[in-house]
C-alpha cells in the first residue's frame, strides 16, 4: 500500500471466480472491514431510530457521517472537541465521511428527483448560490446563513470530524445536466482532487481520532469516454480507495451498466465504493462487478414509512420490502421473513402486530422495523460474502430475488 497510509492496508481475500466478485479486508486504526459491506448512513451523527448500541449488536461493521450536514449542525470543532464522530456517538469503529459535495450540488440544483439516487422527499429549494474555482458557495438550510465549501475546507471539516476514510470534493452533476457542463465539472472535480490531496498532506494525514485514508472519486456522469477518463485519473493519484459518483443515470438498469462499465477500470489494488446506493438488487449487481462498499439511507429511510425489507419474491411485485402499513397485512400473522434474527423475528412478533403498531403511531413500531432493516443489510452481505467464497454468487443471488443474467 502507498507510504500516504500507513496505518491503513487493502487486502483482496477471494474471488468468485465466473463474476468479478471478491472479498477483502479494510484494515483502519478503528478496526477492521470484511467487504463487500454496507454502510449505514449516520448522516446527523445519528441513525433514525437506533442507536450505536444497536447498530453494533446488529453486526454493522463502518458507520458513514454526512459532512454537509455535520458541518452545519453540531459544527466540526465541536465534533472535534468530542473526540471525533466515533467517540461521539460511541460508535467506536471505522468510520466514512462523504465530502459533502453530494449534497450541496443536488440540493443547489432543486432537488434530484429525476435520477436514480434522486431525492424522494420531494424538491428543497435550491440552496446553491455559485460554483466557482475556488469553493463552492451555498446557504445553510437551517437557519439561511452563508458557508462556503472548497477542497481545503472539506478536508478541514473531515479531518475534525476524524473520520478513518475521507473523501476528496467533487463538483457532482445532475441527470439533466448537458455534456459540455459535465465535461467543464469533471475537469474541476480532477483539480479539486488534487487540492484535495495537497490539504491531506498539509495535515499530514492526522483527523480529530488518528489517521485518515484519502478516497477519490471517478465521475463521468452518463457518458462512457468520460467515466473511462475519470478512472483513469483516479488511478493515477495516491488514492487509498476510489468511490463511484456523480449522476448514475436516470434509471436502475443504467445504473448496473455504468458501474459495470467503470468497476472494472479501477484498480484492483484499491477497494471500490458506490456512494449512495444500496438497494438489494443493487448490492448484488455491484459485488459481481467488484464493488467492496455500498452506502444507502435506503434501510432506515423505508422503515420511517413502514417499508421492512424482505428478499424479492412475488409478494413484494419486484421491490425489495413490504409497505406493512398496507391494510393486507392486518391480520398476518407471519415474521417479516422466516429465519432472521432481529429482534422483531426472533420475539415471533407477526406482520399483523407491526402493522398496528405503525397505524397508532407508536414508536415501537418504527423501532423494530429500523432494527430488522439494519440486520437484513447485514445478513445480506454477510450471504454475498460467503456466495463469493463458495464461488456461488449468480446462484445466491436469485435465492434473494435477483437475477445475474
Amino acid at each position: 500500500m502507498s507510504a500516504r497510509y500507513p496505518a491503513h492496508r487493502f487486502t483482496v481475500t477471494g474471488r468468485d471466480g465466473r463474476t468479478r466478485a471478491r472479498t477483502g479486508r479494510i484494515e483502519t486504526p478503528h478496526g477492521v472491514v470484511e467487504t463487500p459491506a454496507f454502510v449505514l448512513c449516520a448522516t446527523r451523527g445519528a441513525l433514525k431510530a437506533a442507536t450505536m448500541e444497536d447498530v453494533r449488536a446488529l453486526g454493522a461493521s463502518l458507520v458513514l457521517g454526512n459532512t454537509y450536514h455535520l458541518m452545519l449542525a453540531p459544527g466540526a470543532e465541536r465534533i472535534a472537541a468530542l473526540g471525533g464522530l466515533a467517540a461521539m456517538t460511541g460508535w467506536r469503529g471505522p468510520t466514512l465521511t462523504d465530502s459533502g459535495g453530494f449534497q450541496i450540488f443536488s440540493m443547489g440544483h432543486g432537488g434530484v428527483a429525476a435520477e436514480i439516487k434522486g431525492n424522494r422527499s420531494g424538491t428543497p429549494a435550491a440552496t446553491l448560490l455559485r460554483i466557482e474555482e475556488a469553493a463552492a458557495t451555498f446557504r445553510s438550510y437551517i437557519d439561511g446563513s452563508v458557508h462556503r465549501l472548497s477542497p481545503e475546507i472539506s478536508l478541514s471539516v473531515q479531518g475534525a470530524i476524524g473520520a478513518d476514510l475521507v473523501v476528496v470534493l467533487d463538483e457532482c452533476t445532475p441527470f439533466h445536466a448537458d455534456r459540455g457542463y459535465v465535461e467543464r465539472a469533471l475537469a474541476r472535480t480532477f483539480r479539486w482532487s488534487r487540492r484535495s490531496l495537497a490539504a491531506f498532506d498539509a495535515r499530514q494525514g492526522q483527523g480529530s481520532a488518528g489517521p485518515q485514508a484519502l478516497v477519490g472519486i471517478a465521475g463521468g456522469h452518463v457518458h462512457e469516454d468520460l467515466r473511462r477518463e475519470a478512472a483513469e485519473f483516479v488511478n493515477g493519484e495516491d488514492f487509498f480507495a476510489h468511490a463511484i459518483g456523480d449522476s448514475l443515470g436516470g434509471d436502475r438498469a443504467q445504473m448496473h451498466a455504468i458501474v459495470a462499465l467503470q468497476a472494472p477500470l479501477l484498480r484492483p489494488d484499491r477497494p471500490i465504493h458506490l456512494l449512495g446506493i444500496g438497494q438489494v438488487a443493487d448490492i448484488w449487481h455491484g459485488a459481481a462487478q467488484g464493488i467492496d462498499t455500498f452506502d444507502c439511507v435506503h434501510p432506515t429511510r423505508i422503515a420511517r414509512h413502514g417499508g421492512a425489507l424482505v428478499r424479492m419474491c412475488e409478494e413484494t411485485s419486484g421491490r425489495d420490502h413490504l409497505n406493512l402499513r398496507n391494510a393486507r397485512f392486518r391480520d398476518d400473522a407471519r415474521p417479516l421473513e422466516e429465519g432472521c434474527d432481529c429482534p422483531a423475528c426472533s420475539a415471533g412478533l407477526s406482520r399483523a402486530y407491526l402493522h398496528h403498531l405503525l397505524k397508532v403511531d407508536e414508536l415501537a413500531g418504527l423501532l423494530l422495523v429500523t432494527r430488522h432493516n439494519i440486520r437484513f443489510m447485514t445478513r445480506l452481505m454477510a450471504a454475498v460474502r460467503k456466495a463469493i467464497a463458495a464461488g456461488r454468487v449468480r446462484e445466491e443471488a436469485a435465492a434473494w430475488g435477483v437475477s445475474l443474467s
